[in-house]
């Protein structure tokens, strides 16, 4: 039998198998350092047509692996409608603003405030889905606000001449959080691999349709780093990351499989610091701490009710 970490609901909490484990762990790696990755594409390249090209390369990866584990390709025609609105506010809206957010802002700091979507997430379940939370992940929200708004505190002077960065990444982590919730609640019968493959399908049509009206005058071809920028994205964000994630949504908890991910935002941070010489400060190291308590207030052991 797999080792298991306890992750449990009101009374009882989900069980976290060691796949799972795993899974949250290699996107924190990988979700983290494509923050500077990203920062590195649209340096250098517009940033829609920077998505548009990530996506259509991603697309096929995906697709195979659906073909790979015999996973069906067909959408019942009923649930179309519900499909979209997943893309919606999973894919649409989260992929377009926090691209621009990027543009604008450092690649830590961005990771921040789309990383705020756990709290956003916890306290849409809370407030509107009738979540039940224990005590302890009240605490796990409260410490990783308090970590989101110390990593913020040395930026606040630097925000301020870019609010429009701030206001992507905000509306697209609210966006997202409303997607999990409405990921973790769909009826869709179909396995989550196929509806990840088709929310990329949809949001590939829009980025394109969005790259060609407000971008096709900047269409070049990438450079040698915009291309390497372009297939990491392609490959192990929109290839792997996004249909893992989408699965561990849509079978954890919200509040396990989103504060357990709290950790992406600082490996953004410091790989960020590391790689592009974005400056730290003592509220980074401070975040540190509070985010490892935010995400053992959900992930550590609790006693077998007897």
């Amino acid at each position: 039998m797999p080792s298991q970490i306890g992750i449990r609901s009101c009374p009882r909490m989900h069980i976290l198998s060691r796949q799972q484990l795993i899974g949250l762990v290699f996107l924190t790696l990988i979700w983290g350092i494509n923050w500077p990755v990203l920062k590195i594409g649209v340096s250098y390249y517009p940033p829609l047509t920077f998505r548009m090209l990530s996506m259509w390369l991603g697309l096929p990866v995906l697709a195979l692996g659906l073909l790979m584990m015999k996973v069906p390709f067909a959408i019942p025609r009923a649930h179309w409608r519900e499909l979209f609105w997943l893309a919606v506010a999973n894919m649409f809206i989260w992929h377009v603003l926090i691209i621009f957010a990027v543009k604008e802002l450092s690649s830590g700091r961005t990771a921040i405030l789309g990383y705020s979507m756990p709290i956003f997430s916890a306290l849409l379940g809370a407030f509107f889905y009738g979540t039940r939370l224990q005590a302890r992940a009240w605490a796990g929200v409260l410490a990783a606000t308090i970590g989101v708004l110390l990593l913020l505190w040395h930026e606040l002077t630097h925000l301020a001449g870019r609010p429009l960065g701030v206001v992507y990444a905000l509306i697209a982590a609210a966006a997202w959080a409303v997607g999990t919730q409405m990921l973790r609640r769909t009826r869709i019968p179909v396995p989550t691999l196929t509806i990840s493959f088709w929310m990329t399908a949809l949001t590939c049509i829009v980025i394109t349709v969005l790259s060609s009206l407000f971008e096709r005058e900047q269409w070049t071809m990438p450079l040698p780093v915009t291309w390497g920028a372009i297939i990491f994205n392609a490959i192990l964000i929109f290839g792997i990351a996004h249909a893992l994630w989408f699965s561990l949504a849509r079978d954890l908890p919200p509040i396990a499989s989103t504060l357990s991910v709290m950790l992406i935002p600082l490996v953004g941070v410091f790989s960020g610091a590391w790689w592009l010489q974005e400056a730290l400060h003592w509220q980074d190291t401070a975040a540190v701490a509070l985010m490892v308590l935010a995400i053992a207030s959900v992930l550590w052991p609790s006693r077998q009710s007897a």
